[in-house]
């Protein structure tokens, strides 16, 4: 893929330019985005994507077109996974509301910042030692089981218990007030850090571990930098708006998990054929176009099975809760 400085300064400058924006006007005024506020710049973040998207099909042909998105729809879904863990995070560490946005926004961020770093290293290893998709696919495969027994165990992720966070909390003096981004204060000639402060080591904590899963599964789409970059980009863009759009509708995707250890899977196992390939042992890959078509089918089944499991316990609740009969009045 030929891709000029022109269209890599352009699209750096842009990130960087709609970052910008953002956090100037939040950190003016912290509040908590309304659901029409959020709905709005969700659907322009989506559809810049979509755009995007359409450009590359157009400029640099329909092949690149559908690597993007490709890689785009794996690292969305990724991101919606990676909410539930935001959520637990800001309940855990009591984030109140209004500041939330704040620490999502450097939460973005950061997992930029990082991302942007592992693509350079995945990039130069995979330049040089063919052999690393083996390991990439090894990983992904790997990641793919735990996501299944963490499932059957009932687990969840939780940011707030690792020891970066309780190793700062124990050796920070931490305060009880929350003063937006402002990460220390003074109170009482006395300096505090502030609980912002442990939510960003938490959130920075929790995109290195994301990043060791989403990297190697968007190497396994496509090897162009560019595409890469792009796709995670675009993922990132509009998580915030989502994460106030769908708190409430992520608990009833009850097997989104399960969902995405089968597209890891796929993923890991295509790296491992493209490793084969490379190394002249098969002479067939698989084509980019049948993983979108079976990442969107895993997912649209995801979806449906996971809203038919919460409707059908739902209903069954409210059935147990009708059954039960009401408790004998105390004789006067």
């Amino acid at each position: 893929m030929d891709v000029s400085a022109l269209e890599w300064g352009i699209t750096i400058t842009v990130t960087c330019a709609v970052l910008l924006f953002d956090v100037i006007i939040i950190s003016r005024k912290p509040h908590e985005p309304t659901m029409r506020e959020s709905t709005i710049a969700f659907i322009l973040y989506m559809a810049a994507a979509v755009a995007f998207g359409f450009w590359t099909w157009i400029f640099h042909g329909q092949e690149y077109g559908v690597d993007y998105f490709t890689g785009f729809v794996v690292e969305k879904s990724l991101s919606v996974d990676n909410l539930f863990v935001f959520l637990v995070l800001m309940a855990a560490l009591k984030v109140p509301r209004k500041y939330q946005q704040e620490a999502l926004m450097v939460g973005i961020i950061l997992a930029l910042v990082f991302r942007g770093i592992f693509i350079a290293v995945g990039y130069a290893l995979i330049q040089n030692f063919s052999w690393v998709f083996y390991i990439f696919g090894a990983f992904l495969i790997y990641t793919a089981i735990n996501l299944v027994r963490s499932y059957r165990k009932h687990e969840e992720e939780h940011p707030e218990d690792s020891r970066i966070v309780k190793f700062a909390q124990n050796h920070l003096n931490v305060g009880d007030s929350w003063h937006g981004l402002k990460l220390f204060y003074r109170e009482n000639g006395v300096r505090f850090a502030s609980p912002m402060l442990i939510v960003i080591i938490a959130l920075g904590f929790t995109d290195v571990l994301f990043a060791l899963d989403s990297i190697p599964a968007i190497f396994g789409i496509t090897q162009e930098p560019y595409l890469v970059f792009t796709a995670n980009v675009f993922a990132l863009m509009g998580l915030r708006q989502l994460y106030f759009l769908i708190g409430g509708l992520l608990e009833r995707l009850v097997y989104l998990s399960l969902g995405l250890s089968f597209i890891l899977a796929w993923i890991g196992a295509k790296l491992v054929i493209h490793a084969l390939h490379e190394s002249e042992v098969i002479g067939w890959e698989v084509p980019t176009l049948l993983s979108l078509a079976v990442i969107l089918v895993a997912l649209t089944i995801t979806a449906v099975a996971s809203l038919a499991k919460t409707k059908s316990d739902e209903k069954a609740e409210v059935e147990a809760t009708d059954s039960v009969p009401p408790a004998p009045r105390p004789s006067e």
